[in-house]
């Protein structure tokens, strides 16, 4: 399956040559090659598109402006000379930020990523409305979500809801949790991938501060299963690279690593 792209770069150097290298992965079919924002909002009021390759920093309407101005936005993925860009980007959702250059690797690994969001998305969309027509909702908001358990137990496990299922989770078995823009990913330690259509910020809310901890604005992990910690990214137990914001890192080293870190005096 072709996915529809388009491009949003005011410099025509840096336009043409991403055009040449999202040409050539094969999921994509470049649309068009805007240099600003206004030429997007036109085209997209008349054209479904699936993704959108966008800088930031551009005359009169700027990458985030243009998402903010779109009722119902296609993927986006930001691609700027600057990172400090970022937090605000992934506030809006944005399912990936790269900072230019913008190899070809990274692209590849963004589209992936854009393409797994488009379709795990359709699919959860499908499977609610299929419910929705052939079972009687338990609550007024029958969407496929999490449904943490109010007993005695709830400190370890809860109940993730898959087409007409309740699959129970142990908390110890969560990894890390990625954001996929208004769903979310949880990844176990089997390598099994659950999805849940509700934000990464509302299952910070609900899950236990004192296992899982928001590391990033896309990721929360289990710290059971962290195994060491760079100054950019976390290791955990299964390999995993989970990637640390700065915005993130001092909540960090005042509520794990310097509770737990042994040191050459003590009080």
């Amino acid at each position: 399956m072709k996915y529809k792209c388009i491009i949003v770069e005011d410099n025509i150097l840096e336009r043409d040559a991403l055009a040449m290298k999202l040409k050539k992965i094969d999921s994509l079919v470049v649309r068009a090659a805007l240099a600003d924002g206004m030429e997007a909002v036109s085209l997209l009021k008349s054209e479904d598109i699936d993704i959108v390759f966008s800088d930031i920093d551009m005359p009169d309407l700027s990458g985030i402006q243009l998402l903010k101005s779109l009722k119902n936005p296609p993927v986006f993925i930001f691609i700027s000379s600057h990172s400090e860009h970022a937090a605000e980007s992934f506030e809006l959702d944005v399912i990936d930020y790269i900072v230019k250059p913008a190899r070809i690797e990274r692209l590849i690994k963004a589209t992936n990523k854009a393409i797994e969001y488009i379709n795990t998305k359709r699919n959860i969309h499908a499977e609610a409305t299929v419910s929705a027509k052939t079972t009687q909702p338990l609550q007024p908001t029958a969407l496929p979500g999490i449904d943490l358990i109010k007993s005695i137990d709830a400190q370890d496990y809860f109940f993730i809801k898959e087409k007409n299922t309740h699959i129970k989770l142990n908390m110890g078995d969560v990894l890390y949790i990625e954001s996929m823009g208004d769903f979310s990913k949880i990844i176990t330690t089997q390598q099994k991938t659950h999805f849940v259509l509700i934000s990464l910020k509302n299952l910070e809310k609900q899950l236990p501060e004192k296992i899982f901890m928001r590391v990033h604005k896309q990721y929360i992990v289990n710290i059971l299963h962290v195994q060491n910690i760079s100054v950019s990214d976390i290791k955990l137990t299964s390999n995993d690279i989970v990637p640390v914001s700065i915005a993130y890192k001092q909540s960090l080293l005042d509520n794990l690593i310097n509770k737990k870190s042994l040191t050459r005096f003590s009080d």
